[in-house]
């Protein structure tokens, strides 16, 4: 397992553009499939063009993992009829009025942490579709839980604000070890600027040398 420093359209947000889980790395239509192919070699994948809501954001619009996958409710039907062809994966709509879904939920094949934004009525469909237990629960006291927490299932990272016990519940729901940490020169906002699946990393170009320390004691990467 790696990490690897790349950016999308010169800019170090590569978690705003792309998102992906161990078979596949979501782009945006029309991106270049040179770069494309960088991205799916450094992640191990194939990669798959889509946009989400016609949108190139697909980051903040979508939660993967290696079972399901989750679209906001303004998805346009050929986008959702696209991505069932193209992954074969467990695809469905969260029909709450937040559409930046991937904003607000963090999840790995282990379990997931949703935003108390997202009322309690949506927690069955999210464990339907992804396959594992759902708590809901704020990040460093933001609602953006999935902005602020990455995790494959070796390990992961959360806002460095976050207390402690905060960190011990949402690591025993997500099956691993979380470490408080910032991307990009300092960015709390880490899922903006990290693609992570079970193969490798991808971080955006701005990460520094502490952060990567960091990133590979977070993610084991050298286990």
């Amino acid at each position: 397992m790696g990490i690897f420093k790349y950016d999308v359209y010169r800019n170090p947000n590569v978690g705003l553009y792309a998102k992906c889980n161990d078979k596949f790395v979501f782009v945006p239509n029309g991106f270049a499939t040179t770069k494309a192919t960088n991205l799916a070699e450094f992640l191990k994948t194939e990669y798959i063009f889509t946009s989400v809501a016609n949108t190139r954001l697909l980051g903040p619009l979508m939660v993967v993992n290696n079972k399901g996958l989750l679209l906001p409710r303004n998805c346009l039907e050929e986008e959702i009829s696209h991505l069932k062809k193209s992954t074969g994966l467990n695809v469905d709509i969260l029909e709450t009025k937040h559409t930046a879904i991937g904003n607000l939920i963090c999840t790995n094949d282990r379990g997931a942490v949703m935003s108390p934004l997202i009322p309690t009525e949506y927690v069955k469909k999210v464990e339907d579709v992804l396959g594992v237990e759902v708590i809901r629960k704020r990040v460093a006291g933001y609602h953006q839980t999935g902005a602020m927490t990455v995790a494959n299932s070796k390990g992961g990272v959360i806002h460095p604000s976050t207390e402690e016990e905060d960190i011990k519940v949402i690591s025993q729901v997500l099956g691993v070890g979380l470490e408080p940490a910032t991307i990009n020169g300092g960015s709390p906002y880490l899922c903006s600027g990290i693609l992570a699946n079970n193969n490798s990393l991808v971080v955006g170009g701005l990460t520094n040398g502490p952060e990567l320390v960091m990133l590979t004691k977070a993610f084991r990467v050298e286990d």
